[in-house]
């Protein structure tokens, strides 16, 4: 069977420890989530590499830490790409006082919530996708 969670380097490569623990906790949190998942493929970048990709894809003209795409249909198990800048997750985590790692899995998380339906634009959505991030990052960390 095809690994459902991939990392790929576009160009920039993900160093953290453990990478096959991370993937299978990725797929516990669809399961949790209570959604099916066919595939989900990060793509680890620099700020110049997803800069681009906001401008082409999303006619926005700035950095951001993640952009994930959604490729199912409605009612299909989940298909996604979620890039992420790996520069802006190392400037996050400064800004924010916290470890690289735990930024690191934030975004990761993120994305994958994005693709459970959770959005991020008003208020109450941020709210609730800070908790939800926070709760995944404290299980995985519990370990």
């Amino acid at each position: 069977m095809a690994q459902t969670v991939q990392f790929h380097s576009a160009d920039k490569t993900l160093r953290f420890s453990n990478k096959t623990r991370l993937k299978q906790f990725i797929n516990s949190l669809f399961t949790l989530e209570k959604k099916s998942l066919s595939s989900i493929h990060y793509i680890f970048c620099s700020d110049e590499y997803l800069l681009q990709m906001n401008k082409d894809f999303l006619q926005h003209d700035y950095y951001t830490d993640i952009i994930t795409f959604g490729l199912s249909g409605k009612g299909e198990p989940i298909e996604g790409e979620v890039y992420v800048s790996l520069d802006r997750i190392k400037d996050n985590a400064t800004q924010h006082a916290t470890t690289i790692e735990r930024e690191t899995l934030r975004v990761i998380f993120h994305g994958a919530l994005h693709l459970c339906g959770y959005k991020d634009k008003k208020k109450e959505d941020i709210t609730l996708m800070r908790r939800k991030e926070d709760y995944y990052i404290n299980r995985y960390l519990k370990g």
